[in-house]
């Protein structure tokens, strides 16, 4: 995966917004208010922190050298993934996504009024 292609893959969600507050050189994607991937798109190796169960980031580091404790984040829930190609792209994207749906906000549900219909 290339840094266009995580790029793409981080802006698909809905919701989406990539911003700089860590100055040019970082990418910040987040959903609502909450981040779900950082990256340095520029840098070599590439490499994309994401959001993660802690129990599935455990196992994960331990399959993959490419796959290490969130970078300057919350070390039991990010992972740092350097996207030197050891990490298959269909994991990196299951990640980003879950990842997203780890952080993104809930839809929450009105009750219906008596003889009315259920709006989100």
């Amino acid at each position: 995966m290339n840094a266009d292609a995580l790029r793409r893959e981080c802006l698909r969600h809905l919701g989406a917004r990539e911003e700089f507050p860590f100055g040019p050189q970082t990418s910040v994607f987040k959903v609502g208010k909450k981040m779900f991937a950082l990256s340095a798109l520029a840098a070599s190796p590439l490499r994309v922190s994401v959001k993660c169960d802690p129990e599935l980031g455990e196992r994960l580091r331990a399959s993959y050298d490419a796959i290490v404790p969130g970078y300057h984040l919350n070390k039991r829930h990010w992972l740092t993934i350097s996207l030197d190609g050891s990490v298959p792209d269909d994991l990196v994207v299951q990640l980003v996504e879950d990842s997203y749906d780890l952080v993104r906000p809930k839809l929450r549900r009105r009750r219906a009024r008596p003889g009315g219909p259920v709006h989100p």
